[in-house]
């Protein structure tokens, strides 16, 4: 049986989102970020050298990286499900929308998260320093950055319902993650086609399951 080692508000919940889409059985091993930090804790360096979530297991195997873990239960578990069909039009996007999920789209967002961060991690005296830097770096770099891939998801969902095409698929839960940090960091939500998106994906019984068994979720 698959294991989600599943780190709290993190990555992982679309793992669980994608086996409740699917049906497979699944269980979930539980790690807290710590409190001061908000990093892993050291327990997942046992599981993955990197220390990093989501990571699954399946008895011997062992796999990181999200779109890596799709890709792994889509081709074992999936049944055809939830992937266009081979040679389908429809296949180039869903492979594209899949990997720009934790490639291109995750940059900038990692970046507003440090910036808007770093002020208040900064010694006394340094913090209006760094605060200083911080606000150009986001105004000058991060924020347009943001917009632009802001601007191209509204576009993209403003030709189809969902980023393949006519269809849900996994690559839709592989990009639930940067629209739900969009909104929560870079107001993503007041584009309508983005919000209609995350109310779709946000009403979907096995994300709701998902959320159950995953546990508090800051961005559903």
């Amino acid at each position: 049986m698959i294991v989600v080692h599943h780190l709290n508000n993190s990555r992982s919940q679309r793992v669980l989102w994608l086996l409740e889409e699917l049906g497979v059985p699944y269980e979930i091993k539980p790690y807290q970020r710590d409190p001061q930090t908000m990093l892993a804790p050291p327990e997942l360096k046992a599981i993955h050298p990197l220390g990093k979530s989501p990571v699954i297991s399946d008895g011997d195997t062992v796999i990181a990286e999200t779109g890596a873990i799709i890709e792994y239960i889509i081709g074992v578990y999936g049944g055809g499900k939830l992937v266009p069909a081979s040679g389908a039009p429809e296949r180039l996007r869903y492979t594209y929308w899949l990997h720009y999920a934790e490639g291109s789209a995750m940059t900038p967002l990692l970046l507003k998260l440090v910036f808007s961060a770093l002020p208040n991690r900064a010694p006394g005296l340094m913090k209006p320093i760094v605060k200083s830097i911080a606000a150009k770096a986001q105004a000058g770099f991060v924020d347009p950055q943001l917009k632009t891939h802001i601007d191209y998801w509204e576009a993209e969902l403003s030709k189809s319902p969902w980023f393949a095409g006519a269809e849900f698929t996994a690559a839709d839960i592989a990009m639930s993650f940067p629209l739900e940090a969009g909104a929560d960091r870079a107001g993503a939500a007041s584009r309508p086609h983005v919000k209609a998106f995350l109310e779709k994906i946000h009403a979907r019984p096995a994300y709701q399951r998902a959320l159950e068994r995953g546990g508090p979720y800051a961005y559903a």
